[in-house]
């Protein structure tokens, strides 16, 4: 078993990939206090957290068809200290490119890491 120092140092040695920003919204039920009326709004619960995409693209394709198509995997690596609610929004910063995604599995947890598999957002549920 790893030692907390060393644990330490991977964690770091795997921050130190992250190229990315993300900020990550829920759409939360809020009551106003003096209509007293209930509608959804969108909440910013974490903003400019560092992270990292990574993508894995795959051929599909059956025997008899003839055309592939290409299928692409996306993954977003972050701290294993952040908690994503399942269905919030995550827009991803990273190389100069902005896109908005959301939460389509449950995340790998691991020492240094957590990797959550996403899909393009489409809009609230």
């Amino acid at each position: 078993m790893l030692s907390k120092a060393q644990i330490l140092k991977a964690r770091k040695a795997v921050e130190k990939l992250y190229t990315g920003t993300c900020r990550v919204t829920e759409h939360q039920k809020v009551k106003d206090s003096i209509s007293k009326l209930t509608a959804y709004t969108d909440l910013v619960v974490l903003d400019n957290q560092p992270c990292r995409l990574i993508f894995k693209s795959a051929d599909t394709a059956g025997q008899n068809e003839t055309a592939v198509s290409v299928e692409q995997t996306v993954k977003l690596l972050i701290s294993p200290d952040i908690v994503i609610r399942p269905g919030s929004k995550i827009t991803v910063t990273q190389n100069g490119a902005t896109a908005d995604y959301t939460y389509s599995g449950v995340p790998a947890v691991y020492l240094t890491h957590q990797e959550i598999t996403l899909q393009l957002f489409e809009r609230w549920a």
